[in-house]
């Protein structure tokens, strides 16, 4: 029943425009979820990401991809089983959505890199508001040495997600923060995220990051090296690009006024390692 997606809804704030359209995209997220657990999905994959930091560990921004990741690597793997029991949960509740495959070529370089070309990589959308487009992506050759939990939603109905634990989101994070092509606008929400985990003391497993680097760069990286990385990306970002890309997903832009080059810094002192 449609009255399932509103009951979803109503649990935001929702005073503009923006607002409706980020708690539209989280509804959809957590149905997303919903379907890939009744196909059986979490039994070869996790879920990790921005989206995850924010649906399970109350990250105060709103995320619009969803990343997934097998838990080993599988060639033959195909997200496209997994269609269906998404479609049906919609169905279920009233809403129809389209599943369309994107095209990788738009990419650039690094951000191919990152997707790989073996990532799986699709749009969900509803049938009747096609502006509302959740990317979902699958690295169907991951790298590994990272640890999963399971972890429980009860809208649309309760069901468990599996997940990658807080350090390895974390890893995962901090690999998109310094290796992100700095040709495209900087992606604020990795400078938010990464706040966020400073914030929170949660230990950052450096094995994991390591596998992430050798992969998309085939170097072994010490930790001396890493954080030499980080301080130079963080010492030279250009802080109102990171801060326009950042501000239409959060509620209270105020938390953002301390932001600049020097606090990103004073924060990297703060990184604990697993």
């Amino acid at each position: 029943m449609d009255d399932i997606f509103n009951q979803m809804l109503s649990v935001y704030e929702i005073n503009t425009d923006t607002d409706r359209r980020n708690a539209t995209f989280e509804v959809m997220q957590q149905i997303i979820l919903a379907g890939l657990q009744q196909g059986g999905f979490f039994d070869k994959a996790a879920f990790y990401g921005g989206t995850c930091l924010r649906i399970f560990h109350g990250l105060q921004r709103f995320s619009e991809d969803m990343d997934f990741s097998l838990v080993r690597k599988d060639e033959k793997f195909n997200i496209e089983d997994y269609f269906d029991p998404i479609v049906k949960v919609f169905e279920s509740i009233g809403r129809k959505v389209v599943i369309t495959k994107k095209d990788k070529r738009t990419f650039g370089r690094v951000e191919s890199a990152f997707l790989k070309d073996n990532t799986q990589l699709y749009d969900v959308a509803f049938q009747t508001e096609k502006s509302i487009k959740i990317k979902i992506e699958v690295d169907t050759n991951p790298p590994l040495m990272f640890d999963t939990e399971q972890k429980l939603l009860m809208k649309p109905y309760s069901f468990m997600t599996r997940c990658f634990t807080l350090p390895d989101l974390y890893a995962g994070k901090m690999h998109a923060l310094v290796f992100r092509n700095w040709k495209t606008r900087l992606k604020g929400r990795d400078w938010y995220d990464f706040e966020w985990y400073v914030r929170n003391d949660v230990p950052l497993d450096f094995l994991h990051l390591q596998e992430r680097i050798k992969e998309f760069s085939g170097e072994e990286m010490s930790r001396e090296k890493f954080m030499q990385l980080l301080n130079e990306r963080l010492a030279t970002a250009d802080m109102k690009s990171v801060l326009e890309d950042v501000t239409r997903f959060v509620r209270n832009p105020n938390e953002l006024k301390i932001w600049s080059n020097d606090y990103f810094l004073e924060l990297a002192k703060k990184i604990r390692f697993k």
